[in-house]
């Protein structure tokens, strides 16, 4: 088999934006057999990455086998005489490499999972930020007692975990000491949402990394108490001995990943018990078989895998792909219900069904996407997908 063609679409996602304001969807092309992959949030303009992943595929992609994965990893990561992880390569790698995936199991008929090891879960645990409404009069994610109700709500629909992040803005000038305030407000977060779900529910408290380590281990002996499932990236991603700090000093497991890539980060998390909780993201950590590599290496140290998701269904299905056949999953993001503009972009939608989402047994990812509605919704703004606050927090 040879790829003839890839082709970049950039997806405006309508408001309220829920999974990031566009997703960077690509089309591979090979022996008239359509793959799917997606990149996740490269911090550049995805007018530019567009441009980007045009490059990378000239160069390897157009006219390679992609059955030869380790092959494209390869070329890949070593391009330009780079050899280290890089969130921007390895984010177009991700998605090059999701949909080689996606071509060889409809090639063979196979979904991914069933060339990776093999089926393990037929059904996988998941959970989903709180999310305000539009009938709100409160801001959920600032007032404890519309994110205690809504946090209800979520369990009595059938999730048996929420998350939530009560600590403030992230800001381009983290980490900081959070104030008596900010502290005091997460703790009510927390007691007010265990009192509300009781224990039929696991509470998952996010932050992006806005904490020094003596601010985290602070917030961390206030929440304790009221028994968390994960307290997520602490600290800056970039400081691994912060965090393993931080994992000393607390009883709540430590989950990180999101803005990691590659074995060799990963490989120096666990190294350094850092974390207990994996959460890479299959649209920027290498691609679904460095993930299951990853996983191998959680497993012998006795850690869990928790796959990220804060982009679109393509990377939704390549997360579903390994966690159906690793046997340390835990759990799956989901953008609520993987319901709305996910399943408006899919031609058959991801099916979830209280609290669980069930694998597809369709050959390769396990779904398509319907390029009609996609090209609906062109991404014309100058904004990223993400972008940390420029305003100091002092107090």
């Amino acid at each position: 088999m040879k790829i003839k063609k890839v082709e970049t679409f950039i997806v405006g996602n309508p408001p309220p934006h829920y999974g990031g304001r566009y997703f960077i969807l690509i089309k591979v092309t090979s022996n008239n057999i359509i793959g799917w992959g997606e990149c996740y949030a490269p911090p550049f303009h995805p007018r530019v990455v567009k441009k980007m992943i045009q490059d990378v595929s000239e160069r390897f992609v157009i006219g390679s086998d992609p059955y030869k994965i380790e092959n494209l990893f390869r070329n890949v990561y070593s391009t330009g005489y780079n050899q280290r992880p890089d969130i921007s390569l390895m984010g177009i790698l991700s998605g090059l490499e999701i949909a080689c995936w996606d071509i060889i199991g409809k090639d063979l008929n196979k979904p991914v999972y069933e060339l990776l090891g093999g089926q393990v879960r037929e059904k996988l645990r998941s959970y989903t930020y709180l999310y305000p409404r539009n009938t709100d009069k409160k801001n959920v994610y600032k007032d404890p007692d519309l994110a205690a109700e809504r946090a209800l709500e979520y369990a009595e629909e059938g999730f048996t975990a929420v998350k939530f992040d009560p600590v403030g803005p992230y800001t381009i000038y983290d980490p900081r000491q959070l104030s008596l305030s900010a502290l005091s407000l997460s703790e009510q977060f927390v007691s007010k949402i265990r009192k509300a779900v009781g224990y039929k529910c696991d509470i998952l408290f996010g932050t992006h990394g806005q904490m020094t380590s003596s601010s985290a281990v602070r917030l961390a002996k206030k929440i304790e108490p009221y028994d968390p499932l994960w307290f997520e990236e602490p600290v800056p991603p970039d400081n691994i001995d912060a965090m393993a700090l931080v994992a000393l000093k607390t009883s709540i497991p430590i989950a990180t990943g999101e803005r990691l890539s590659t074995k060799y980060e990963f490989s120096k998390v666990i190294e350094k018990k850092a974390a207990s909780i994996i959460q890479f993201n299959l649209g920027r950590v290498g691609g679904i078989l460095e993930a299951k590599k990853i996983s191998a290496i959680a497993e012998a140290n006795g850690i869990q895998i928790a796959p990220h998701l804060y982009c679109g269904p393509i990377v939704a299905a390549a997360n579903i792909q390994i966690a159906t056949c690793v046997p340390n999953f835990l759990i799956l993001e989901c953008i609520y219900k993987l319901d709305g503009f996910y399943a408006e972009i899919l031609k058959k939608p991801i099916q979830w069904k209280d609290g669980f989402v069930i694998p597809s047994k369709e050959p390769g990812l396990g779904l398509e996407i319907d390029e009609k509605i996609i090209n609906k919704y062109p991404y014309e703004e100058k904004e990223l997908h993400l972008q940390a606050s420029n305003k100091i927090i002092d107090f």
